[in-house]
């Protein structure tokens, strides 16, 4: 067979024959939509998605989560919520975005009247990008801050520490025989995160930001500046450098999982984290819980995952990809918990207090207690650079996905002004980005960081979510997008794919929106209160997302004629060249429907070009005479 040429309209590249489309993900030299790009590796996709999922949550979430929730018990409504609500929503993305080849605000040419949802898609996604990217620049900090024979964070005596500094090598040596209550003492660690890093005793709260901290800002923009060149060629470059940023991960994970089961009093910590309590499961707290483990550690949603398998050619195998990435992200969690709390459980035994009083999750997990815990260990800045590292490429992936999917949403609206333009268009968004950001480099920065990441991404996610899921299935048709699946890779979704979307995950997610709503609780960091505007605000952020949807069905019905009635009508359906973006992949109802199509039946003349039938085009006759009966039993009714 001939070797694949260069994308172009004119030129068609011969497909291979008879190519089984779950064997085989097709080739990856062929069929890529003009001026867009396209992955040009065969892991490109699957490791980025794996870099997208596999985040900083893994790490400093789900651990915690498991072993407040029940311990090991925590692991079966984990598995149950993945099955129900995880990979059918991932699966779904990942089909919306490859049969069309588009980002997530033009994907909605599906329903235009739903375009909304990708507004508030692309506003939640800036959001999150900019508090996301200040934890990042945290990570850089601590990096450098490793780069010494001896931490700064292991003794008190230096000028940040006040009188309730404790250090615990004082009580190693203070030969106590009894536990030292260290319930009114502060770790080095934990002096040197709030009163050095944040140095959050200059501010009195959100209202009172502070002075910028130059260091933390130059830290952030690094961490920018490192976003931009990984993004300058879109998925060309990121594509490339995710080979690196989501494997490596592993390997450092794996020396401290065997760093960490090696240490006297890791077992406590690891009976901590898995003994199973399974009374816990009678309560709806641990389910919920589960799912949104599992909603916010898969990233759907964010329009990351629609991005990237927008890049996709149009026969890639995502069946097997989707069941490859979510079940990857559920093993790396369970991995994690095992590396944090095997270190947890030394440190329990070195303090000699319950591990349950050094267990921690979120920031107070990364920039205290297990900087705390490297302490104790030989060669401790080794270690604290490798965690340290981790948590920089774990978390430089994400990050990745957030800013490809804002600069795709946009240009894939303007395709003839912003393509050609990319990569300025790239640093425009980053500098508007990083300057958005600034206030979280002062020193009431923090509480603007746990502002955004308790409102940004929380209720209107799930309304956007769950609005996709309803489209799609009740709006769009699921009957039609089972037969697009079916023509994109040759076998149609089964009865479990189709009962997930249609009731049980949007019906889970609802479930998850109520209870949100209902145990509201209001934002604190430490013993600081949030004051009401603050609250408003945040609430705000929220709403804001939801908002664009009423505020694009309005835009939308606008652009219609008729009555109120037929301009909704004809807004909800799909345009005329929705579809698979290439010519030769669009048969059926789909012939001929894209702007300036020469061709009445791209697949008669793919049949007397090369003398034969692949299987995909075999695929595509069946979908048409499915079609066809269709159209004749609708007559005959």
């Amino acid at each position: 067979l001939p070797s694949p040429t260069p994308c172009s309209f004119a030129q068609p590249v011969t497909p291979d024959l008879l190519v089984s489309p779950s064997s085989q993900d097709g080739d990856l030299g062929s069929e890529c939509p003009e001026d867009r790009g396209n992955w040009t590796g065969r892991l490109d996709f699957l490791l980025s998605c794996i870099g997208y999922c596999v985040g900083l949550g893994n790490v400093w979430r789900f651990p915690y989560r498991a072993y407040t929730n029940g311990g090991g018990a925590f692991l079966i409504p984990y598995f149950i919520m993945l099955a129900i609500c995880g990979i059918p929503i991932f699966f779904m993305e990942l089909s919306l975005g490859q049969f069309s080849s588009l980002g997530p605000l033009a994907v909605w040419k599906i329903s235009p009247l739903f375009k909304g949802v990708g507004m508030g898609t692309i506003l939640i996604v800036s959001l999150v990008a900019i508090y996301y990217n200040m934890i990042i620049a945290y990570v850089l900090f601590y990096l450098f801050a490793s780069l010494t024979s001896d931490l700064p964070w292991q003794h008190c005596g230096n000028w940040w520490n006040t009188d309730l500094c404790l250090d615990h090598h004082v009580i190693k040596t203070g030969n106590t025989t009894f536990p030292v209550n260290i319930t009114n003492t502060v770790s080095p660690s934990e002096e040197y995160w709030s009163r050095y890093v944040l140095h959050i005793q200059g501010s009195s709260g959100i209202g009172d930001p502070g002075r910028i901290r130059w260091n933390l800002c130059l830290c952030l923009l690094l961490s920018w500046t490192i976003v931009y060149l990984c993004i300058l060629k879109g998925v060309k470059s990121s594509g490339k450098v995710v080979y690196f940023t989501a494997t490596f991960p592993y390997l450092i994970l794996v020396m401290l999982l065997i760093r960490g089961v090696t240490l006297e009093g890791a077992w406590k910590g690891i009976r901590f984290y898995l003994t199973p309590q399974f009374d816990h499961l009678l309560s709806s707290k641990v389910w919920i819980e589960a799912a949104l483990q599992i909603f916010y550690s898969l990233g759907v949603g964010f329009g990351g995952l629609l991005t990237f398998a927008s890049y996709n050619t149009f026969h890639q195998n995502i069946y097997r990809d989707t069941f490859i990435v979510t079940l990857g992200n559920a093993i790396t969690s369970i991995l994690a918990g095992f590396a944090i709390f095997s270190v947890l459980g030394y440190m329990s035994q070195e303090l000699g207090v319950p591990v349950n009083q050094v267990a921690k999750a979120g920031p107070g997990l990364a920039f205290v207690v297990y900087p705390q815990a490297m302490t104790m260990l030989p060669l401790s800045p080794f270690w604290s650079f490798l965690f340290f590292f981790m948590l920089l490429t774990l978390g430089l992936d994400s990050q990745f996905a957030f800013m490809e999917t804002i600069v795709t949403a946009v240009t894939d609206e303007f395709p003839y002004y912003l393509r050609p333009k990319k990569a300025s268009f790239s640093a425009v968004i980053c500098i508007a980005l990083f300057l958005m950001g600034l206030i979280l480099t002062t020193e009431g920065g923090m509480y603007w960081l746990v502002l955004l990441d308790d409102y940004s991404a929380g209720f209107g996610l799930m309304v956007v979510v769950i609005t996709t899921c309803l489209v799609v299935t009740r709006v769009y048709g699921m009957k039609r997008f089972c037969r697009d699946i079916h023509m994109m890779l040759g076998f149609k979704p089964g009865p479990y794919f189709r009962a997930c979307w249609m009731v049980l995950s949007p019906a889970t997610m609802m479930a998850l929106l109520v209870y949100n709503i209902v145990k509201y609780q209001p934002s604190e960091y430490g013993s600081y209160r949030f004051p009401t505007w603050a609250e408003v605000l945040g609430i705000l952020m929220g709403v804001l997302s939801c908002l664009m949807i009423p505020m694009g069905m309005v835009v939308a019905v606008l652009r219609e004629e008729g009555t109120l009635w037929e301009r909704v009508q004809q807004a909800s359906r799909p345009t005329m060249d929705w579809g698979p973006s290439l010519e030769e992949n669009r048969t059926g109802m789909y012939v001929a429907s894209l702007a300036g199509s020469q061709s009445p039946k791209p697949l008669m003349v793919h049949m007397r070009k090369y003398g034969g039938i692949t299987s995909y085009e075999n695929t595509a006759i069946e979908v048409d005479r499915e079609m066809e009966e269709e159209d004749e039993e609708e007559s005959m009714m």
